[in-house]
């Protein structure tokens, strides 16, 4: 074996505990060829990382399926001992299938999966974390024992936030989900209950901007700075594992400080971390309400609105669970 190829073109927090397999690949095999396909955007996360020769890109948004057509084509030219795809949906099926590997591993929910040379089922279910889910994937040619993600933050990246300040905390109060959202009052009531000797950064991207300017305007605290769409994926997590502590949601950022062993405080809304995206720091935190609602979790993903109207899973949480001692 020469030549594998991983593949997960889903987002950012899919792509950052796929890096779990990255490492244990590696820790087996010091000489592997090891690529890595993702979605265009994502392709950062990956920068600087030693263990991964070639990243490639699919853009998704900008002529799907000629895209794809190349992608094919640049898959079958490289000439893979094994491809990995770690998603569930046709598209990567597709590549996989005609990727003229000579093994292809994947999960038994891809409606493609007849074309693998070895298909495992994926379970949701209490005590599997996803990168456990994941490691079945190679198990045959390593062991059934996960490694945690990793990213590799640059000297860039970390001299980017140099002249910050010593003593914060971070806040990265965004989602793509409403109902993973922790509300924007909740996290104004805990920043007004955090000690003025932190200095406060909130993080996002571009999008998170006008949200986290809302946040601090409406606080009482003179210390809070917002840096939301002003650092790269790779120096927020620099950012992040230099922080005294880390507030996020079930999303992306918590997968952040994951990868680079970050102190952590993960607020569940609608959604559980029995479903395995809890985090996995050496020093982490989880809060979520204590109390029994029937409508929690309400899905996998989280959901654009509440559908009881309450939005109790996030508005009972008390703030003293989160407030650093």
């Amino acid at each position: 074996m020469e030549k594998v190829l991983l593949i997960q073109t889903a987002f950012i927090g899919d792509v950052i505990l796929a890096s779990s397999l990255v490492e244990k690949l590696r820790s087996y095999y010091p000489e592997l060829i090891i690529d890595f396909l993702l979605r265009k955007g994502n392709e950062s996360l990956l920068e600087g990382n030693p263990n991964i020769n070639k990243v490639i890109v699919w853009d998704k948004t900008n002529n799907k399926y000629s895209n794809l057509l190349r992608i094919i084509a640049k898959v079958r030219k490289s000439n893979y001992d094994i491809v990995v795809n770690l998603q569930r949906f046709t598209s990567t099926g597709i590549i996989t299938a005609l990727s003229g590997s000579k093994q292809k591993f994947g999960f038994d929910k891809n409606p493609l999966s007849i074309f693998y040379t070895k298909k495992y089922e994926h379970q949701i279910k209490k005590g599997i974390h996803e990168i456990d889910r994941n490691q079945q994937l190679i198990s045959s040619i390593t062991d059934s024992k996960a490694l945690k993600p990793k990213l590799y933050p640059k000297k860039e990246d970390y001299e980017k936030i140099s002249d910050l300040s010593k003593s914060y905390i971070t806040i990265s109060p965004g989602s793509v989900w409403f109902t993973k959202q922790f509300p924007s009052t909740k996290w104004i009531e805990l920043i007004n209950e955090t000690s003025k000797e932190y200095t406060i950064y909130l993080l996002g991207g571009i999008n998170d901007k006008y949200f986290c300017e809302k946040i601090i305007t409406e606080s009482e605290n003179n210390n809070c700075n917002n840096l939301a769409g002003e650092l790269s994926l790779l120096q927020s997590a620099a950012l992040m594992e230099k922080a005294k502590m880390n507030y996020v949601n079930d999303s992306a950022p918590l997968h952040l400080c994951s990868a680079v062993n970050a102190p952590v405080t993960a607020v569940f809304c609608s959604t559980v971390p029995e479903f395995g995206f809890g985090p996995l720091s050496k020093h982490a935190k989880i809060v979520e309400t204590s109390e029994k609602l029937p409508c929690r979790p309400c899905g996998l993903h989280g959901s654009k609105e509440c559908k009881e109207g309450h939005f109790n899973c996030a508005y009972n949480i008390n703030i003293n669970d989160l407030i650093l001692n």
